[in-house]
């Protein structure tokens, strides 16, 4: 396969501009969280998007929730791939592009109070924003000029404080209307755009051997689970993506029923999580990283986010705010591991279709954990946590059992 040819003279721009990028498209998904389950839960909204179709409001807000990671799964499946052949900058500039037209689509459907203008504008959104892998693409092709693992740690860092800023925002936006959050991250990825478009070195487009189509066909993530040995290791990531991808997307349900938290409440819980990861992610990966080997710190990761989320639905609020410190310097730690590994063992296949896979990996489980948490959810918060603390011990008990692929 012919890629791009990737040198980047000036690399801490470089590293900048992808930081800035995985910030805002972490900011897109955020964003959502304080904000959806206090307005489809709350009986004065808009029935024309709480009560469409006559379908009961948990079910329309796992739909909604869905979208954003159903465009992401679809979206990073070929977007990183193809920036292996046709660039990295070209594609962010499309990408980005498209995504703020997408958000300003958001707040139109949402003025109109129109819930299928509102579905298919999230699911458009996040297929652009499946630019984050081209992103983590960019992180590890500035090796050596940066550690890889450090250039990931940085990106990832800030990946937290897009879950940081956007239930913020989103929270204390939410008396200006629930189109505001959305008007807001249009006009920041548009900023985005025009930061990454003078701001990032170009690279040289490979000459593609095909159309668009093909190379689309041909050089897409997902082939590259033809490899046997990927194929154990993605499982496990798939598992942990489940699991925590059920917590991201319900412990608001679950305080919104526990606790009565509004926006606000959510927002902050949300802080304690998000600051841990991106204060671990930023400045103590490389030490923690040293404290085993890397399948026994993934293992060991998983196993206590595992016991931490169990433990949540019988706490009292303080205990639940030490749990989340707990549970994101744990979550930055296993990110900042996994991802490098796969990245530095099978590399040769391409950064951009490497860290696409992991990418189609974790919306791929957003979409499944949005829609069955959905209903799972009908019977309580309570039991969406649970099975999220169920999924990390599988995950862990997969790897365990595993080949010590690696070591």
């Amino acid at each position: 396969m012919a890629t791009a040819t990737i040198r980047y003279p000036h690399a801490q721009r470089a590293l900048a501009a992808v930081m800035l990028v995985s910030f805002i498209g972490t900011v897109g998904i955020a964003l959502p969280y304080p904000i959806l389950a206090p307005y489809f839960l709350d009986p004065a909204s808009s029935p024309a998007l709480t009560q469409f179709a006559g379908l009961p409001p948990k079910v329309l807000l796992g739909i909604i929730l869905a979208l954003y990671p159903l465009g992401l799964l679809i979206g990073s499946s070929f977007i990183g791939a193809l920036s292996d052949i046709y660039g990295r900058k070209r594609l962010l500039n499309i990408t980005l592009f498209i995504a703020g037209l997408s958000y300003l689509g958001t707040v139109w459907a949402l003025q109109q109070e129109s819930f299928i203008g509102f579905a298919i504008m999230r699911l458009a959104t996040g297929l652009c924003e499946g630019n984050i892998a081209v992103a983590r693409a960019i992180a590890v092709d500035l090796h050596p000029q940066i550690d890889r693992k450090r250039s990931l740690s940085l990106v990832f860092a800030a990946t937290y404080a897009g879950w940081l800023v956007g239930p913020v925002v989103g929270g204390y936006l939410m008396p200006y209307g629930v189109h505001m959050s959305f008007l807001i991250a249009a006009i920041t990825v548009l900023v985005c755009l025009a930061l990454v478009y003078f701001g990032l070195d170009p690279d040289k487009p490979a000459k593609p051997s095909g159309s668009v189509w093909q190379s689309m066909g041909s050089n897409n993530s997902l082939g590259l689970l033809k490899d046997e040995s990927i194929r154990p290791l993605i499982i496990f990531h798939f598992i942990f993506s489940l699991a925590l991808n059920t917590f991201y997307e319900y412990f608001p349900l679950w305080l919104v029923e526990a606790f009565d938290h509004g926006p606000k409440e959510i927002a902050w819980l949300s802080v304690s999580l998000s600051l841990t990861m991106i204060v671990t992610s930023a400045f103590f990966i490389s030490r923690l990283s040293q404290l085993g080997t890397e399948r026994q710190l993934i293992i060991a990761c998983v196993i206590i986010l595992g016991a931490a989320t169990g433990l949540l639905p019988f706490l009292s609020q303080t205990w639940c705010l030490v749990l989340f410190t707990l549970m994101g310097a744990t979550i930055a730690l296993e990110n900042g591991i996994f991802p490098a590994f796969m990245s530095g063992t099978y590399g040769h296949y391409g950064q951009g279709r490497i860290m696409g896979l992991l990418t189609t990996n974790f919306c791929l489980a957003n979409v499944i954990m949005a829609l069955a948490g959905a209903f799972l959810a009908l019977l309580g918060g309570a039991w969406v946590i649970w099975c999220a603390s169920l999924l990390f011990f599988l995950a862990a008990t997969w790897l365990f059992f595993q080949r010590r692929t690696g070591e």
